[in-house]
């Protein structure tokens, strides 16, 4: 089943992405408000992104990955402020030094720096972590109108 091509519009702009290496997985999580109208294209050597705001602005990333990725255990999901994207590598154990091919890095892209780490000599593969990421945030997201309760981080009682 051919999904169906995604052309970019005429009037759009990137959306800014963070990234993260690990050892069988490259996680890239875009930036937009409210997404809506989201389309999707991973393929084995890049992916495409298209989707508007809750303002309506049109947003369009098209990236050739660094290597291959595997299409049908990779997957996005869809926030309420993000969209993330699980790619899973085709050479797992082998570190991606950037998210693309070209090593001109696009001004729509950065390394997430609070998830980066070294994982070469890692053991554990990542999804799970992951998976528990993932969680965590979709249950922030639903809980966004909650005032944490900080309590504990009072000095004097």
């Amino acid at each position: 089943m051919n999904k169906p091509k995604i052309n970019r519009p005429e009037e759009s702009q990137p959306a800014h992405a963070l990234w993260y290496d690990r050892k069988k997985y490259v996680t890239v999580t875009f930036m937009v408000q409210r997404p809506k109208d989201v389309k999707v294209d991973i393929q084995p050597d890049k992916m495409i992104l298209c989707c508007k705001n809750d303002t309506d602005d049109v947003f369009y990333n098209e990236l050739h990955f660094f290597d291959k990725v595997i299409i049908h255990d990779s997957r996005e999901r869809v926030y309420d402020r993000t969209i993330n994207l699980l790619l899973r590598k085709a050479k797992p154990d082998c570190a991606w030094p950037r998210l693309q091919r070209d090593p001109a890095k696009p001004s729509w892209i950065s390394v997430d720096f609070d998830n980066w780490r070294d994982w070469e000599h890692e053991e554990d593969d990542g999804k799970e972590e992951y998976d528990r990421y993932m969680d965590m945030i979709q249950d922030l997201a639903s809980k966004k109108g909650e005032i944490p309760d900080m309590g504990d981080l009072s000095d004097s009682d």
